[in-house]
């Protein structure tokens, strides 16, 4: 049985929107090495702020401001910008490795289900009930698998900032952009004051000038080649097509393509710094990718059974 939201076909997922959510994963996943690069260079709170001040000048300059409510712009800036990357940042500073960062973080697409759900009243379908089920079995089996390479306190940030996407999503659901590239890069416009004031206050402004002043030498190119790629691929790029996906579907129908995610960053963290990727993680892998294509199948149509408009709450 299907339903509509505003017109928008929500059953199930079209080919062409799982493909993007798809080149989304991987453009996320490669995030996470590429950071691991940046994060050699740049202090970690103050990276969130240079991140999103590269993406927010030339938005105010250039972007009009999105036709949405200024609380959810406010509240896709807080939980993606804010709490989803300072908690990352520092996971990642402190000891996490890359591909345990990219597979740890994806615990925001339960969230997202959880916190939808209550907040936006989303109804969870058994067949997507099933799907989230069997691909957070396989992150819980990577999880538990490379639990020994990483200390506590590291996996604790990172859910934190898992945490913080889930708001995010939710809330770029609940604005329902006109232009979702816009709400993208006006969000960038929250955290640069806040993050750096935080960075000058935790890091000081000693170490911050140091990571400015040598930035154009050889040895902070392979960094910035990574802010870089943060910046452009996976800020404007990768939130802007996820921030349209949600637009047009529900949030527990485009989270769960978040878990493709650690596939590609495990890869890829093992590809650019070797760490190990073994016949566990790769079975678990194929699990989360089998979960996910599960969760996003069209349910079968039903004759029988006339469709029913559900809208969302006011």
């Amino acid at each position: 049985m299907s339903f509509t939201d505003g017109g928008i076909q929500a059953a199930g997922v079209p080919i062409r929107d799982r493909l993007l959510a798809c080149f989304v994963a991987v453009c996320w996943g490669i995030n996470f090495p590429a950071t691991a690069l940046a994060l050699e260079h740049f202090p970690p709170l103050f990276m969130v702020a240079l991140r999103f001040a590269l993406v927010a000048i030339p938005a105010l300059l250039l972007v009009p401001r999105p036709r949405v409510p200024l609380r959810w712009l406010i509240g896709v800036g807080l939980g993606i910008g804010i709490l989803q990357f300072a908690f990352l940042y520092l996971g990642m500073a402190t000891g996490m490795p890359s591909g345990l960062a990219s597979l740890v973080l994806q615990a925001s697409a339960p969230f997202t289900v959880l916190i939808a759900g209550v907040w936006l009243r989303e109804r969870l379908s058994a067949r997507q009930f099933a799907g989230v089920a069997l691909a957070v079995l396989g992150l819980a089996a990577i999880a538990v698998h490379r639990a020994q390479t990483a200390a506590w306190m590291p996996v604790v940030l990172t859910l934190c900032g898992a945490l913080g996407w889930a708001i995010g999503n939710v809330c770029s659901r609940r604005a329902e952009a006109p232009n979702a590239l816009h709400l993208t890069l006006w969000s960038a416009t929250i955290p640069p004051l806040p993050m750096l004031a935080l960075a000058l206050v935790v890091e000081g402004p000693a170490r911050i000038g140091r990571s400015l002043t040598t930035a154009f030498t050889a040895q902070a190119l392979p960094a910035v080649l990574g802010l870089l790629y943060v910046v452009v691929v996976a800020t404007l790029v990768g939130y802007g097509i996820w921030n349209t996906l949600l637009s047009r579907h529900p949030s527990n129908v485009v989270a769960p393509f978040s878990m493709l995610v650690p596939v590609v960053g495990v890869l890829a963290s093992w590809l650019a710094f070797g760490e190990v990727l073994d016949p566990v993680e790769l079975v678990a892998g194929g699990v989360v990718v089998l979960g996910v294509l599960f969760a996003s199948r069209p349910a079968r149509p039903r004759s029988s059974v006339p469709a029913a408009p559900i809208t969302q709450p006011a």
